[in-house]
């Protein structure tokens, strides 16, 4: 676990210290059990379920009430295809930590998830009725050093 309640950034500001602003948290082995797991909470927090398999993680995300966002980390092309078509989410990450995409995308997921009538922004606010699914992926070569839990950026 990363517990970012210690955050005293720059950035902070005034409130910050009476349990306003949360820094980068991680919970890892989170389970269907846990309330992290049950409610939909934004900030700079990721909570990691482990499974055994795709068949598993597909029938667990797809059972939840929410449909924002979820992400992938892997090296088989074929587990990532099957996965992001298999799951009911608005927003699919593929070696992406935070699958948010770009201002031209909607915001927002599925389910439970979506974000006003007219989702937040982009062109999903012309296409009211449809239902949209954003997939971000990332094949760097570095990928067998492990997951990164950094916003990619162009070099």
């Amino acid at each position: 676990m990363v517990d970012g309640r210690k955050f005293r950034g720059a950035k902070a500001g005034a409130g910050c210290d009476n349990g306003f602003w949360i820094g980068g948290t991680l919970f890892d082995n989170v389970t269907p059990d846990m309330k992290i797991y049950k409610e939909e909470i934004f900030g700079p927090v990721l909570g990691c379920v482990r499974v055994k398999d795709l068949a598993e993680a597909t029938e667990l995300i797809n059972s939840h009430e929410y449909g924002n966002g979820v992400s992938l980390f892997t090296r088989d092309g074929n587990t990532a295809r099957e996965f992001s078509r298999r799951v009911q989410v608005g927003m699919v990450g593929v070696n992406v930590p935070i699958p948010v995409p770009m201002a031209w995308h909607g915001f927002g997921g599925w389910k439970k998830s979506l974000f006003g009538d007219m989702h937040a922004y982009g062109e999903e606010g012309v296409r009211f009725y449809t239902k949209q699914k954003s997939i971000m992926q990332r094949w760097p070569e570095s990928i067998g050093k492990g997951a990164e839990f950094v916003m990619p950026t162009a070099k």
